[in-house]
């Protein structure tokens, strides 16, 4: 399950993004050795700062999975001003529907034996590959360059998302190499990414049912002294197993009969206390 978060919903996530931060931090950092800046357990960089789209996927337990972070190639962007020994002295790609994908990872250490996809790619990237394509396709862009590794170059081409061309050359920096891989975003290429891994149907979270979700969650956590451990636990169960908006509803509404059926006990109580 993926969500989009750009500038038009990013105050509402604001819990989602620093759960991606935190992720970005364990993968970039902790897991890869890679040179990041890390503050309170989050990976930022100032390309954040620049109002980039982020896809962000979840598992089922709705935590925080992946994600890739997307730039428009007309501004700064990582292969222009980080990696631009890359390109070898030539100019960078800039155009209005040519944007870059960065900072693209998944928690594979998090990952459940059913998350696990075909081969050695889990479905976690396939999905959040496919969503990516699917939201660029959507938006008017036309191609992708994303400045990847030679472990991701072969993920890619395992997934049968094989790039369609490559930019510059193959650089060292740091600890490990990089290159620069051009993707067009074709529903031939999205078609090619969903079969290899089995997708169907959406993968897109509704932006609405996350956010009513989580403020579920957190009513119930924020009124856990009105009822029993129990309660609060089945509580959650009901809203983990809502699948849409209806279901939803009903649990919201089950947990606030719940909470209030609880404090007028606790009122009561005091009372005759």
């Amino acid at each position: 399950m993926i969500l989009v978060i750009d500038a038009f919903n990013r105050d509402a996530h604001k819990t989602v993004i620093q759960e991606m931060f935190r992720l970005r931090a364990r993968v970039f950092r902790d897991r890869l050795g890679w040179d990041v800046d890390v503050e309170d357990g989050m990976e930022i960089d100032a390309f954040d700062k620049l109002d980039p789209v982020y896809l962000i996927g979840f598992d089922a337990r709705f935590e925080v999975i992946s994600c890739v972070r997307l730039l428009q190639t007309t501004g700064p962007h990582m292969l222009a001003d980080v990696f631009s020994d890359i390109l070898m002295g030539e100019p960078p790609l800039r155009a209005p529907n040519l944007w870059e994908s960065t900072r693209f990872c998944v928690d594979t250490e998090r990952l459940t034996q059913t998350d696990r996809g075909p081969g050695s790619v889990a479905r976690a990237t396939s999905e959040l590959m496919a969503a990516t394509l699917e939201y660029a396709q959507n938006s008017g862009i036309t191609d992708i360059i994303t400045v990847i590794d030679p472990i991701m170059n072969r993920v890619l081409k395992r997934s049968d998302n094989a790039p369609c061309g490559y930019v510059g050359e193959t650089v060292q920096m740091g600890k490990t190499k990089a290159l620069a891989a051009l993707l067009d975003c074709t529903t031939d290429r999205i078609e090619r990414v969903r079969a290899f891994a089995g997708i169907e149907g959406n993968i897109r979270v509704d932006d609405a049912y996350l956010a009513q979700r989580r403020r579920a969650r957190e009513r119930v956590n924020r009124n856990r002294c009105a009822v029993t451990d129990e309660v609060a636990h089945y509580l959650m169960q009901q809203i983990d197993m809502a699948t849409d908006m209806k279901e939803l509803e009903a649990a919201l509404a089950l947990v606030q009969h719940m909470i209030g059926a609880g404090r007028a006990r606790a009122g009561d109580a005091a009372i005759n206390g």
